[in-house]
């Protein structure tokens, strides 16, 4: 049944959002998700405001980070960030719609590199954000299970 890679993805990205606290207690929603692509997004909260009252850029990065997380782990390999750095461009305000796109640049063999743009509504680019993956042992979803 899922031999097919985007139901893998789809598998892989549901998978992950149910395990995931701490995107969900950010109000992060997972939009999209393909092989080595996924798209998520974040409403900026006052209790994410800095001292500028602009959006913190710890919750730029993490929305970034969590957008990295999904593509990179979309092909259903166990997969952690090795490294990344990330460029803040813009301020996100309170109640902008944040969304943060991720696409795999490269794959091989267990290092992927992947860069992510976030946005907000307006299509203004807010950070750019580029991230290094290794794969470890292990799959994300049990697709024989999932299969049952």
């Amino acid at each position: 049944m899922h031999s097919n890679p985007q139901q893998l993805a789809e598998l892989a990205g549901k998978t992950m959002y149910e395990r995931d606290p701490a995107s969900q207690a950010l109000g992060m929603k997972l939009d999209e998700i393909r092989p080595g692509y996924a798209r998520m997004s974040m409403r900026v909260r006052a209790d994410m405001l800095n001292g500028h009252q602009t959006c913190h850029g710890g919750y730029i990065f993490m929305l970034a980070d969590s957008a990295f997380a999904f593509a990179c782990n979309s092909h259903n390999f166990n997969t952690v960030g090795a490294g990344c750095t990330i460029d803040y461009l813009a301020p996100g305000r309170e109640g902008d719609l944040l969304v943060a796109e991720a696409l795999e640049q490269a794959l091989l063999s267990k290092t992927g590199v992947y860069d992510i743009t976030v946005k907000n509504e307006e299509g203004r680019t807010i950070a750019l954000f580029r991230g290094k993956s290794h794969r470890v042992s292990g799959m994300v979803a049990d697709v024989a299970a999932a299969a049952a």
